[in-house]
């Protein structure tokens, strides 16, 4: 189906949306290790920072959603292998702890003042139970480019949850992996071409130049 792409990303309702882009899950402190390794490989961290550096550059708002969590872990429950995954995490370089390093952003997407950043302490979607959704209406977005990690859960569920409440979703496809490689690879064709645009970085910034 044609897509007027300069429309579908125009800078007056487009927001960047980054998931869990964490120096704790794929950046310095990862211990989520294959992960990273497939960024890394793929290029996508690179891809990451661009587009970041070029949405703020054209007026997008970047928003980052964040895994975080209390060191009790109140609020929080691991009723799931991930999340009982992500509380041994605690243990390990802060554990994506509130306020410890490893659940900043990554230091390669050269987080500003300017970004908006949402945190989540409990499930495996930004937009539940958090102000995301408020939030980009507040600012008046209606098309969403989702970047980060990862395919097989975390941008999944971003993606699914923000077509269902109306968004317009644009995939940053060269800054997006899931694990292992191929089925990440297998996601993108199967389910995410169904639900939103697949653009690479480059496309996608070349509508902001």
């Amino acid at each position: 189906m044609p897509v007027d792409l300069d429309n579908l990303l125009s800078p007056s309702h487009t927001a960047v949306v980054t998931m869990e882009c964490q120096r704790g899950v794929i950046g310095d402190m990862a211990s989520m290790g294959g992960l990273r390794d497939v960024m890394l490989d793929r290029g996508a961290i690179d891809a990451g920072a661009r587009l970041c550096a070029d949405a703020r550059a054209a007026g997008v708002p970047v928003v980052h959603c964040l895994a975080h969590f209390r060191e009790d872990r109140a609020g929080s429950v691991a009723n799931c292998r991930m999340l009982a995954a992500s509380a041994k995490m605690s243990e390990q370089n802060g554990g994506l702890l509130i306020g410890s390093e490893s659940a900043e952003v990554i230091q390669e997407f050269d987080p500003q003042p300017s970004d908006i950043e949402i945190a989540r302490w409990h499930g495996m979607s930004p937009f539940m139970g958090t102000s995301l959704d408020q939030t980009l209406r507040n600012l008046g977005v209606t098309t969403m480019v989702a970047a980060g990690v990862s395919l097989n859960v975390g941008v999944m569920g971003l993606v699914i949850n923000a077509v269902d409440l109306g968004y317009q979703v644009v995939l940053a496809g060269d800054a997006v992996a899931g694990i292992p490689a191929d089925y990440g690879d297998a996601v993108m064709d199967n389910t995410m071409a169904f639900l939103t645009t697949m653009l690479t970085v480059d496309d996608i910034v070349a509508r902001w130049a």
